[in-house]
């Protein structure tokens, strides 16, 4: 083999070298820039779900006069947003939700990350106003305070 001939397959072969460790390089960079921006929409997300949430239950507070109790307080709100007439001729407009979910009155109380946790309700009934307190079970994000007057309806990301 000749040396001209030599050198060009040397070039060829670091040429495809050099633009295989390039995307290699890439991917290396994006990959972890991808997931930061899909863990931060998810986050929108849920925070999101979780303001639904508690604009339901100021909907339940105005329509019922009270909010629901904490045993099955999450449950008494699905069967208003499934029952009460207002909300099931405005529920979709009153609560949308942020694609790809779609409005549906049994998911207003659930997580939309994977394993879709369902969100924990807490009354304080022996003060007034009464309070409440929505928590995202696995995350610190909590909207309400069951002490303080001052957080009512209050996330706690603002």
């Amino acid at each position: 083999m000749d040396i001209d001939k030599r050198n060009q397959l040397l070039t060829i072969l670091l040429g495809v070298i050099i633009i295989g460790m390039s995307y290699f390089l890439y991917r290396s960079l994006m990959d972890p820039y991808q997931e930061v921006l899909d863990e931060r929409e998810m986050v929108e997300r849920e925070r999101h779900r979780m303001e639904v949430t508690r604009d339901a239950l100021v909907q339940y507070r105005n329509r019922r006069g009270n909010f629901p109790p904490t045993d099955g307080g999450l449950d008494s709100l699905v069967a208003f947003l499934k029952n009460d007439s207002v909300m099931v001729a405005n529920g979709p407009e009153m609560f949308a939700f942020r694609p790809p979910s779609t409005y549906d009155p049994d998911s207003v109380v659930y997580s939309p990350r994977p394993p879709h946790n369902r969100f924990e309700y807490t009354l304080n009934d022996t003060i007034r106003p009464r309070l409440y307190l929505l928590e995202n079970p696995g995350t610190d994000d909590r909207i309400g305070d069951l002490q303080s007057t001052t957080m009512l309806n209050a996330p706690n990301w603002n």
